[in-house]
């Protein structure tokens, strides 16, 4: 039995004779997230990752919250959230303590040098996708915004 989303391939089909890697979404996506990487990356302050960039902008936007709730908004797993927690903790950028609301759960804010450090990131973050869409012109930019919120 087939999982939903996974494609079966038959024993012995021949791939399709016109299968052109550099013309494959997948491939193309790749390709225009690394651009991005190293944009990011040559511009970004406090030598933040973009994982470690989501995770202090998304508490930034939505105030403290759960470990396990920030993770979901940010699409990391149980193991990967925890991680960059931690790490930005050591940083200094966040704090974490007992939920108030579920004490089995830990809360997770900003401390004043993270709302600081993201202050200053968000505008860098804003020129960062201005040079990633930089080849676009405005309508483009909007059209691929909109399709690529449409696949996600």
């Amino acid at each position: 039995m087939l999982k939903p989303g996974k494609l079966k391939v038959l024993a012995g089909a021949e791939p399709p004779s016109d299968y052109i890697v550099d013309s494959q979404v997948g491939f193309l996506m790749r390709v225009a997230m690394q651009r991005h990487t190293s944009i990011f990356m040559a511009n970004m302050i406090e030598d933040l990752t973009q994982t470690q960039f989501a995770v202090m902008a998304k508490l930034h936007e939505v105030g403290p919250c759960s470990q396990n709730h920030l993770g979901r908004l940010v699409y990391l797993d149980a193991a990967t959230i925890k991680g960059v927690v931690d790490r930005l903790g050591l940083r200094g950028f966040i704090s974490t303590g007992a939920d108030p609301t579920d004490r089995r759960r830990r809360a997770v804010s900003l401390t004043e040098k993270g709302t600081q450090a993201m202050d200053a990131a968000i505008r860098i973050a804003a020129e960062i996708s201005a040079k990633t869409l930089r080849p676009l012109t405005a309508e483009e930019q909007r059209t691929l915004t909109r399709l690529l919120k449409k696949i996600t």
